[in-house]
């Protein structure tokens, strides 16, 4: 009689070399996925109108030359329905002409799930024209 050594079926559960993702990897791996993606779908949207606020205070300031001037351009696209969280009324102007600093911040709350929410505040503006 010989007797079969090594074949995969005569080891022992210990001695067989485990490979792959474990199921509680696989959980955790999924968990931490769906926050992330949770969260990029809930702020992804205040990103977006923030880069409109951003590209309509750029485009008022070349255009006017008044404080006023650049309330009523920025108004422009708020009144599209485009930007939601600001109004010209809302930016810090100062200097006249070429020479305006324009500046904006405001908060933006999202609410996750339940009683957890996201602040984010969000600031910027512009630096003055070089002629």
């Amino acid at each position: 009689m010989t007797a079969r050594v090594g074949t995969r079926s005569d080891m022992s559960w210990s001695e067989k070399q485990q490979a792959g993702f474990s199921l509680i990897a696989f959980l955790s791996t999924l968990t931490l996925f769906g926050a992330i993606g949770l969260l990029l779908v809930r702020a992804g949207p205040t990103v977006v109108e923030y880069w409109a606020i951003d590209k309509a205070v750029a485009a008022a300031s070349l255009t006017a030359d008044t404080p006023n001037e650049l309330r009523q351009a920025f108004d422009k696209p708020v009144a599209a329905g485009f930007i939601d969280s600001i109004e010209g009324k809302d930016l810090k102007i100062t200097g006249t002409g070429k020479e305006m600093e324009i500046s904006f911040a405001y908060e933006k709350k999202i609410p996750l799930f339940g009683p957890a929410s996201l602040l984010i505040d969000y600031r910027g503006g512009s630096v003055p024209a070089v002629p």
